[in-house]
Order: structure tokens, then C-alpha cells, then sequence
């Protein structure tokens, strides 16, 4: 619990400079590439997270990794959580930050959940439908359970929308149920 709110805090920071700075996109994009790259390695992610280990190690490979890549004040944010020992917030501070740059930007996030590969037509379709509903830019999150047999589930934010074929058998068994 501490740690996300710490996490939020650190978010918030990068936000209102990505803000000021008019680069929510860029800082995002930036913070979203630091955080696969350290914590998709298994080996980085022990070294940066590894309390045994100098910060100004830490700092020295990590500038060696991103050289070149990150803005200036992404690297600086980076060498601050080396220094504070926060390097295993990253991935935190990352999706609060992007939760917050989408909010501003007015994007809503549709995890869409599908039992087979959905076309792109489809997909543009679905997004358009969605735009229309909550008049807001959509982003669609794809993913893959065959365990729906078939149709549509989509979450966004607290909102459901089930339209797979699992969920309206459950449902025809609910009212089956209460109609004994």
C-alpha cells in the first residue's frame, strides 16, 4: 500500500513536468521503454532492484543501456530513483503515470477480451462504437481466452460489458434459477 502511494507521488512529478513541459506523449512512451527494457530482463531487473548495489553503479549501466534514447529529464528521473532506491517502483510509477497522461488526454483504456484473433475491421469498429458510446478517445487492449467460447467482454475502468457466449449462458441460468 505505501508503495503505490509513494509510486503515485513519483508519478504525479513526472506528470506535471510532462504537462508543463507539453510532452505527456513523449515522457510516456519514454517511461513505458525504461520499464519493459529493465523489467522485462530478469538479470537487470535483480541488478537495479538489488539493495546490495551502489545507486552509482546502477546509474552507470543504466546510462550505458539508454544513451541516447531518453529525453533529458526521463534520464534524470531515472538516476533520482537509482539514488532514492526506488528502482523497484518503476513499473508502478509507470502505469500511474500513464493512467494520469491518459485521463488528460481524455483516453479511456477498453480491455477487450475476445476467444479469437479479432480482424482489424472489427477492432476499428468495436473502437468507433465505443468512441460514440462514452464520447471519449478509445485505446483498445486486446486479449485472448478461449474459456468464452465466443462474442465480446469489455472492461473500462469500473464498466462491464458482457457479450460472451459463456456470459449469457450464466445469465440464462441466473434467470432459469430464479424462476423455479
Amino acid at each position: 500500500m505505501l508503495n503505490l502511494q509513494l509510486a503515485r507521488k513519483y508519478a504525479m512529478a513526472v506528470f506535471e513536468l510532462a504537462q508543463e513541459q507539453h510532452k505527456l506523449e513523449e515522457y510516456g512512451r519514454e517511461l513505458d521503454a525504461v520499464s519493459a527494457g529493465v523489467f522485462s530482463n530478469d538479470t537487470l531487473r535483480a541488478f537495479v532492484t538489488n539493495p546490495q548495489i551502489q545507486p552509482q553503479v546502477k546509474k552507470n549501466l543504466l546510462i550505458k543501456i539508454f544513451n541516447g534514447e531518453l529525453s533529458e529529464m526521463v534520464l534524470n528521473f531515472l538516476m533520482l530513483l537509482m539514488d532514492k532506491r526506488r528502482a523497484a517502483l518503476l513499473e508502478e510509477i509507470d502505469t500511474a503515470y500513464q493512467a494520469l497522461s491518459n485521463e488528460a488526454r481524455g483516453i479511456v483504456i477498453a480491455d477487450v477480451t475476445v476467444a479469437r484473433v479479432m480482424s482489424d475491421v472489427q477492432a476499428e469498429r468495436l473502437k468507433a462504437k465505443l468512441q460514440e458510446v462514452t464520447d471519449k478517445t478509445i485505446m483498445l487492449r486486446m486479449h485472448m481466452d478461449e474459456n468464452i467460447l465466443g462474442g465480446i467482454v469489455v472492461r473500462m475502468g469500473d464498466r462491464r460489458i458482457d457479450g460472451s457466449v459463456i456470459g449469457r449462458m450464466q445469465a440464462l441460468k441466473e434467470q432459469l434459477m430464479a424462476n423455479k
